[in-house]
């Protein structure tokens, strides 16, 4: 059983807030995007949202999850991504103009993810237990690679040149 002070857990409730939110973008864009890959992308990064909301619960409650389950899902979702990735490779060819909603569903998706990601940041800083900072730590890295996915699809579909 895990006793957190009363930063930590006021930290660990904003980051509650943040995961629920991250989860009703996702699906909500799931339902509004046009692309097809789009949506499916959303629809498969708000399942991760979910892995981590549920991970927040589990640390506010106690108990720290194990790190071994936490690093199987982290393969699972490399693959996700490598999926997505190769998905994107073959789209961007025929890609066109890009779609001005899905264009912004994407922009609002991204600067989430930043911030989110930043949050976490000061999240990790603040706890005093180095197994919860480890399992925050993961948490970031995959909202990292969830930024990394939707720059990924930006890019491919003429939505962001960063150049």
């Amino acid at each position: 059983m895990v006793n957190l002070t009363q930063k930590e857990r006021m930290l660990l409730e904003d980051q509650k807030s943040h995961e629920e939110l991250c989860i009703k973008k996702y699906n909500d864009y799931a339902n509004k995007a046009q692309d097809p890959q789009l949506k499916q992308l959303c629809t498969s990064l708000g399942q991760h949202e979910q892995q981590h909301l549920d991970t927040i619960n589990s640390i506010l409650s106690g108990q720290v999850p194990n790190m071994n389950q936490q690093q199987q899902g982290q393969q699972n979702q490399q693959q996700n991504q490598q999926n997505m990735q190769n998905m994107q490779n073959q789209s961007a060819s025929g890609s066109g103009m890009p779609n001005a909603s899905d264009a912004y569903l994407c922009n609002d998706l991204l600067a989430t993810e930043k911030y989110v990601s930043g949050t976490y940041d000061t999240t990790i800083f603040e706890c005093t237990q180095k197994d919860i900072r480890n399992v925050l730590n993961h948490i970031q890295k995959e909202e990292q690679e969830h930024g990394e996915s939707i720059f990924n699809y930006m890019q491919s579909h003429g939505m962001y040149n960063p150049q």
